[in-house]
């Protein structure tokens, strides 16, 4: 660990049921032209048209882009700072999962600064204006996006997922109302859920973890293992659903500023290529890697199982952290995760592409703060395990 960290947050954090409520007046603080970021799905849900709403009873004239179908690209990111242009914005407001809310990072950021999105990966150019102010309003419990200064946006000239980090792509204000996560199906519950999860033991293992980035990944892996199941087995449980809410928050802020290590790395490939969705790519990848880096940090993954699990405190490291592992991947047999092989991930594509992967993930920088950091060919070997992993 580090002697020293610098903390980074969003301006304001709107925490709590209903705060949606305040999207409005918030708004209203950063100007009277704003873009909406969104999707289909929220346009079908009924919570676009509610934004929309809270907008005109403060005077804010609006354009929307809602043309997101999938993880966020670099196409998105050009069409919509095209319409951002157009129409004069002066902030930006994201509504959805990470895909919009990571797209509409970037064009906050490019609306400033400009050039490409691709310019900015491993920091090769830096944003020195400020963003459009933008306010961040998640509709599932996972990415963690909200609280965060990490974009992940698919260069689709070369198939590459850009994990790109900067203070610029921090939000200005993160709405995090639980009520809107009620209406994810089973299946995103269970994806973004094990995805948070992942944030909070990579930010909590990774090698630049400190004090403050432990005591967020320690409260947010607490409250999504106890209550993750009982989100994806009844979405109606508001007591789940708000403590998965604010779980996924931490973890966000923890992986932040601590950041994500190795299973991040290798799942940005394998979202690049075979277009599996990140959070399902990281519960894929995540007992495989726990597995392989666990005689690196057998201390940590312990403290984690004593803290979430207090009835375990008597465990010997080594048995607690065996425990926190089998715990780990009981969850995500629960949660029905899952193989590559078992979602639909091509064979003989999917061998070809191992070298390209392993490349790529290591290119990343991910991996570098891992616990133990693999060579290619052992990483191409963890990819091979995650292909046909049993739970």
């Amino acid at each position: 660990m580090g002697s020293s960290s610098t903390m980074l947050f969003p301006r304001d954090v709107i925490y709590g049921k209903d705060s949606f409520q305040e999207t409005g007046k918030n708004a209203r603080k950063f100007g009277t032209k704003a873009l909406i970021i969104s999707d289909p799905i929220m346009q079908k849900l009924g919570y676009l048209e509610s934004c929309e709403r809270l907008l005109e009873e403060e005077g804010i004239s609006y354009e929307k882009y809602i043309d997101i179908v999938s993880e966020p690209t670099d196409t998105y990111v050009k069409e919509a700072l095209e319409l951002a242009d157009e129409l004069g914005a002066e902030l930006i407001i994201a509504l959805g999962g990470g895909s919009c809310i990571d797209t509409a990072k970037a064009v906050a950021v490019m609306a400033r600064n400009r050039g490409e999105i691709s310019d900015y990966m491993n920091n090769k150019a830096i944003a020195d204006q400020d963003p459009l102010p933008l306010i961040a309003i998640p509709t599932t419990a996972g990415t963690g996006s909200e609280a965060t200064d990490v974009t992940v946006i698919t260069n689709t000239k070369n198939d590459v997922k850009m994990m790109i980090k900067q203070p610029a792509f921090m939000p200005q204000t993160a709405i995090v109302d639980p009520v809107l996560t009620m209406s994810s199906p089973k299946g995103t519950t269970a994806a973004t859920g094990v995805d948070a999860l992942t944030h909070a033991v990579e930010a909590y293992i990774s090698k630049k973890a400190h004090p403050f980035s432990d005591q967020l990944a320690l409260s947010a892996a607490k409250l999504i293992m106890e209550n993750l199941e009982k989100a994806y087995e009844n979405g109606d449980d508001e007591e789940a659903r708000e403590k998965m809410a604010l779980g996924a928050m931490q973890a966000g802020m923890a992986f932040s500023n601590a950041s994500v290590c190795l299973v991040h790395g290798m799942s940005r490939p394998v979202g690049a290529l075979f277009h599996v969705p990140h959070g399902i790519s990281n519960a894929m990848l995540l007992p495989t890697v726990l597995e392989y880096s666990y005689e690196s940090c057998k201390s940590r993954l312990a403290d984690m199982a004593r803290f979430i699990f207090p009835e375990k405190n008597e465990l010997s490291t080594e048995e607690a952290s065996d425990f926190f592992v089998n715990q780990v991947i009981e969850l995500c047999r629960n949660l029905d995760i899952p193989n590559m092989k078992e979602w639909g991930v091509e064979e003989s594509a999917f061998y070809s592409s191992l070298e390209k992967m392993a490349e790529d993930a290591l290119d990343s920088g991910s991996p570098n703060n891992n616990p133990i950091v693999p060579k290619i060919e052992e990483m191409i070997k963890l990819y091979r395990r995650a292909y046909v992993y049993e739970y």
